[in-house]
């Protein structure tokens, strides 16, 4: 059985409540998986201080909830650096890698993590 999985998040903002769910779902029913979820592109929205979707939800809580079950977030440098992205704004739980698509990579090829794309 599969015991690390890597969320590759590439979509915005409107799309995260069901990814964070989907994360959720996942530990409930293994609660001992590893779980990353590295971001680039627009998907690197969630994790910025404040950010909501077009409801108005807030993701910083449920981040929160997720990295204390052992949820690790990983942050795009170079979508950061493109979008003149302050690395103060980003969510304390996240960690910045130089390229998002590089440790989804690494962590699939190198590491065997299961991809899911949400």
């Amino acid at each position: 059985m599969q015991r690390e999985a890597v969320y590759h998040i590439t979509t915005g903002l409107d799309t995260i409540a069901a990814a964070m769910s989907n994360i959720q779902n996942h530990l409930s029913a293994d609660p001992t998986v590893k779980i990353v979820v590295v971001t680039n592109g627009p998907g690197i929205d969630f994790l910025i201080s404040d950010a909501k979707d077009s409801k108005g939800r807030e993701f910083s809580g449920a981040v929160s909830a997720l990295a204390s079950q052992g949820v690790e977030f990983r942050v795009c440098n170079n979508t950061l650096v493109t979008r003149n992205g302050d690395p103060d704004s980003l969510l304390m739980e996240s960690k910045r890698v130089p390229s998002g698509v590089a440790e989804a990579a690494r962590l699939q090829l190198r590491e065997g993590f299961a991809d899911i794309k949400p």
